[in-house]
């Protein structure tokens, strides 16, 4: 072997001396993440079609929620069965996955501080 060849160092993660500064950092904001909001957030409920109009259609919902409970209060709201069509939009815009967290959706797609939910018994959009 030549002696001009680089030095080659083990990545920090590797490094015998122990996980570096910017590891603990990334450590603390997993653990920032994985913390509950107990932040809520107001929700907007809009049938769009023939789907029935709620009487009352604001609620506040925590954020840490999956997008799933929000399908589910607004089935029970509804007095709908599981089996039941049910097709949720954000916005006229998009079906959300139900594993989207409340959170993520209001701060990406918040319309004048609301979360605006469409819900429809068809689908009404791709």
């Amino acid at each position: 072997m030549s002696n001009d060849a680089p030095d080659r160092h083990l990545p920090s993660w590797a490094s015998p001396e122990g996980p570096s500064e910017a590891t603990a950092e990334a450590l603390r904001a997993l653990q920032t993440y994985k913390k509950k909001d107990p932040e809520k957030v107001i929700v907007r409920f809009k049938a769009v079609g023939n789907a029935p109009i709620m009487r009352q259609n604001f609620f506040k919902i925590t954020s840490s929620n999956r997008f799933q409970a929000v399908i589910q209060f607004l089935r029970k709201e509804l007095q709908w069965k599981a089996g039941d069509p049910l097709h949720t939009y954000i916005n006229l815009a998009f079906s959300p996955a139900p594993d989207d967290t409340v959170s993520n959706l209001f701060k990406s797609f918040a319309t004048e501080g609301h979360l605006i939910v469409n819900y429809s018994t068809q689908a009404a959009w791709g």
